[in-house]
């Protein structure tokens, strides 16, 4: 045991050395349930290769991220068009016979320890087409809610499409994926749908991944010709952030909860995590983020964590009628991929080669607790430096190692349920969960659709405010996963990030005139 744990723990750190490198944010997963909302015309069937793959998924043992609670995952896809399901469908089974994982449930073995067994799949039974009637956008939005209080059959694999053909006014139908978060992560949804789909301006070309991010230089990494005591001090820096943040999160598991706020489910609801859940979102232009980031020679991360802060503060101090600046923090959990930065395209060129088996389904997640300080700045732009420097002390961190680490050898050690309990402790002392997810960087066509927009979210957390920021083309998805007995209004806070981010720009023009006169 002390081999196998030593190697486990030798293997674990060098393949999450590489995070240190990546921008806090460049991948979340969405525990529980997710939903993607995509808008699509049906055009021209996809033309999928349907080579079947062999060497199946049997007894293949289930990644440790999979311990947590019954977490499920419900991308919805928006149709532009009327619905062609004899398309969809068709579109669908020649995946399936691409993906055996997605074929497989999970047993319990001799050994007591939960596998994945490939199962025969009858396609029908995992598509749903209800009737909606009345107001045919609030329908599809109670539809979907209505999704977060159902649990999955276990006794076939845990997904299902629900094809809601009523035309909204963003359009013409949807199409909700729900899934079990066990069979993947945020990135492992990306993976599949960027391999099952096609380039929309020309179907004919598979649809291209985003670009890996953009390799980051931070303390542990210092030039070598800096001086010695800088190096070493960057050493102890790193030493004594890593230390604290564990500590925190050790605490946090045990006894450390946030302050009650209206945005932190209350300790009598935390028995119940199939209370019901609103998804709402809405679209943001990409350029404006990025104009802010030039302007003040950050990141998009920086931003959209300064966004969100500023949107929390604007909501949370409207609420509470008091204007006045205060020492509040609230803590969200943020999920961290652990794969290598170029994962996304390798796994996508795996699978269009047939060797979907070799791919890295399931989670592979660190995770940190970043905090959120609310207060009221007179200028907007104090947001995005907070958050600046949130995210640069974090990254100058092994916290994400430590805990990926760590959860992998409870997980070996103790099993699911143990790890489930950590999880679910940490969850319930903290506010919300934040989730940052690239999409493709350029329009795609799924199963004879064109995708107009993709809004992930999650639900059977417990937690009562999820926000899931997803990227696609030249537009950012913000999509908030609420509580709908504690947010009986949750566009009030999507109101609250438009004003933020319109805030910012302005404030960043003013800032930078030379940017604004070359945009």
């Amino acid at each position: 045991m002390k081999i196998n744990l030593l190697e486990l723990l030798l293997v674990n750190l060098i393949k999450s050395l590489a995070l240190l490198n990546q921008d806090i944010g460049s991948e979340m997963p969405v525990p529980c349930s997710m939903t993607t909302s995509l808008v699509a015309t049906p055009r021209l069937a996809v033309g999928f290769s349907a080579a079947a793959t062999k060497g199946l998924f049997s007894n293949q043992e289930l990644t440790s991220s999979t311990m947590a609670v019954d977490e499920l995952v419900s991308p919805v896809e928006r149709l532009a068009a009327p619905l062609n399901l004899p398309v969809f469908r068709a579109g669908l089974e020649a995946q399936l016979a691409r993906h055996p994982y997605f074929r497989s449930i999970q047993v319990t073995g001799k050994d007591g320890a939960p596998r994945w067994v490939t199962t025969p799949v009858n396609l029908d039974d995992h598509i749903v087409v209800p009737r909606l009637t009345g107001d045919p956008d609030r329908a599809v939005e109670d539809y979907l809610a209505s999704l977060s209080t159902l649990p999955m059959d276990h006794t076939r694999p845990p997904w299902e499409f629900h094809f809601l053909d009523v035309r909204t006014a963003e359009a013409a139908a949807t199409v909700a994926l729900r899934m079990h978060h066990a069979l993947a992560d945020g990135m492992a949804l990306i993976t599949l749908l960027i391999s099952s789909a096609r380039s929309a301006a020309d179907p004919a070309r598979p649809a291209s991944a985003p670009p890996p991010p953009a390799r980051r230089t931070g303390t542990i990494y210092a030039p070598p010709r800096a001086a010695l005591l800088v190096r070493v001090w960057s050493y102890l820096l790193l030493a004594w952030h890593s230390l604290v943040d564990v500590a925190s999160f050790v605490a946090t598991f045990l006894f450390l909860s946030d302050p009650n706020t209206l945005f932190k489910r209350s300790a009598a609801d935390h028995g119940e995590p199939r209370r019901r859940m609103r998804f709402v979102h809405r679209s943001f232009s990409l350029d404006d983020v990025k104009f802010i980031k030039n302007a003040m020679n950050y990141t998009v991360n920086d931003v959209l964590v300064g966004v969100t802060s500023a949107a929390l503060s604007r909501h949370f101090f409207r609420k509470a009628g008091d204007t006045k600046t205060r020492g509040i923090v609230l803590r969200s959990i943020l999920p961290v991929n652990t794969r290598p930065t170029n994962s996304l395209q390798t796994d996508v060129d795996m699978i269009e080669s047939g060797k979907s088996t070799a791919v890295r389904w399931g989670n592979r997640l660190g995770y940190i607790i970043l905090p959120f300080h609310l207060a009221m700045h007179d200028d907007p732009l104090e947001y995005i430096r907070k958050a600046k420097q949130v995210i640069v002390r974090k990254k100058n961190s092994l916290e994400v190692i430590i805990i990926h680490m760590a959860v992998e050898i409870i997980f070996k050690i103790l099993g699911p349920k143990a790890g489930a309990y950590i999880f679910n402790s940490v969850l319930r002392n903290t506010t919300m969960t934040f989730s940052n997810l690239i999409g493709p960087p350029e329009q795609i066509e799924l199963c004879g659709h064109p995708v107009a927009y993709i809004a992930p979210s999650v639900y059977g957390l417990q937690q009562a405010l999820t926000v899931h920021i997803q990227s696609y083309c030249n537009t950012i998805k913000v999509i908030l996963a609420v509580d709908e007995e504690q947010f009986p209004d949750p566009r009030q806070l999507l109101d609250d990030f438009t004003v933020s981010l319109n805030l910012t720009k302005d404030a960043a023009a003013k800032a930078s005139p030379k940017l604004i006169r070359k945009e």
